[in-house]
């Protein structure tokens, strides 16, 4: 998963060198040393570090193999959220009690939300990926989709080994570079990483005090508010105006509820709160409010869906029930999709890569078509909504 560091890079100022890419790897990395000698390391140090880097086929085809993304929440959330690992994540909880108790005082994070991220990004660090880190970043650096966001990366890493923490030879990580057991990528690790156990180093491939004190600050540092509720499931009335669906639309609860809204199976978790109504599968499938801090979870991973089910299953480990499906309308699969996304390209909407994937482009453009041929305005692509363009 891409995490905050790869945004900040992103948005960074690109020099020459850092939009170097492509052409053969040999003279590649010999680009990488000569710009790290320009930022002051040693040559002993440069020369160490990137002796060992190597192009990884692998890489490449994990990064360009990412269909999970294209199933639908209810899909997407089963396939992810088992028995075994809520049963697993409450041991956890029960078990690092005393670190997520130091995560909630000091960064104001709910130890569920830490536990889902556990969860799904290294099944509570039992599977932490074995690409090699640094030879992952070097190949998504040469690789000219987006050199600006993974070389920084490289550079960063370099710090951890010139501080003990990084071994270019035996650490490894994700495809994408990231390390530990809550996948947090170098330069995460170099603004955001906490000594948990305190041992004098940062080590998030085997202390999970490290990984989940790293982790609770990163989410402080990207603007996480304490002791809020971050999604709460909701039940929508008959007759509901579906255009205020969606995350470009805020109310506060109690506005929600004056216009029909309840909560399931309660009350509203903070009725003073701005909040978002997000159906994931159109207006006859599962609702819920996206509270303020939900808009976090977008810097460490930017898939709709994805983010959805971290947060949905956090609530579910701090004692929600399972969510009522409903009856969504049948999506389209991957072929439909990319067909939609062609059509609404052609219709002069920016949907990005056609890719099959359900993004915020293709959800705003679905939309607004949705308006056009008078569907009901919920931001889920189906065959009526096709057939209509």
């Amino acid at each position: 998963m891409l995490k905050p560091a790869t945004l900040l890079c992103a948005l960074a100022l690109a020099s020459p060198l850092h939009a170097a890419c492509g052409g053969p790897f040999p003279a590649f990395v010999d680009g990488l040393k000569a710009e790290a000698l320009s930022m002051g390391h040693s040559p002993a140090s440069v020369e160490a570090f990137f002796r060992s880097a190597a192009p990884d086929d692998k890489v490449l085809r994990a990064d360009r193999a990412q269909g999970v993304f294209q199933l639908p929440f209810i899909d997407f959330s089963r396939r992810l959220i088992s028995q075994n690992r809520i049963d697993r994540g409450r041991q956890n909880a029960r078990q690092w009690a005393a670190v997520f108790d130091r995560v909630e005082r000091d960064y104001g994070v709910s130890r569920g939300v830490l536990l889902a991220f556990w969860a799904f990004e290294t099944d509570y660090g039992s599977f932490q990926g074995d690409f090699n880190t640094l030879n992952a970043l070097a190949t998504l650096a040469h690789d000219c989709r987006r050199p600006e966001i993974f070389r920084p990366q490289i550079f960063a890493a370099l710090k951890l080994y010139e501080a003990g923490d990084f071994d270019p030879v035996r650490t490894t990580g994700a495809w994408a570079g990231e390390i530990g057991m809550v996948q947090m990528l170098p330069r995460d690790i170099l603004e955001n990483g906490v000594d948990g156990d305190g041992d004098g180093h940062v080590t998030l491939k085997t202390s999970a005090p490290d990984a989940l004190m790293s982790g609770g600050k990163m989410l402080q540092h990207l603007g996480w508010r304490p002791g809020e509720p971050w999604l709460q499931e909701v039940v929508m009335p008959r007759g509901f105006d579906w255009s205020l669906t969606g995350l470009d639309t805020q109310r506060t609860a109690a506005e929600w509820a004056a216009l029909g809204v309840t909560a399931r199976g309660g009350d509203f978790l903070r009725r003073d709160l701005p909040a978002s109504i997000l159906m994931p599968q159109g207006h006859r499938g599962p609702a819920f409010l996206a509270y303020p801090n939900f808009r976090v979870y977008f810097d460490w991973n930017q898939s709709f869906t994805y983010v959805l089910t971290a947060a949905y299953f956090a609530t579910r480990l701090e004692g929600a029930p399972v969510y009522d499906a409903r009856d969504p309308e049948p999506g389209l699969d991957g072929p439909g999709m990319k067909r939609l996304q062609e059509k609404l390209q052609a219709r002069g909407h920016d949907v990005g890569r056609i890719d099959g994937i359900l993004g915020a482009g293709t959800r705003a453009a679905v939309r607004a078509e949705q308006a056009r041929l008078g569907l009901p305005v919920d931001g889920w692509p189906t065959r009526a909504l096709l057939d209509g363009l």
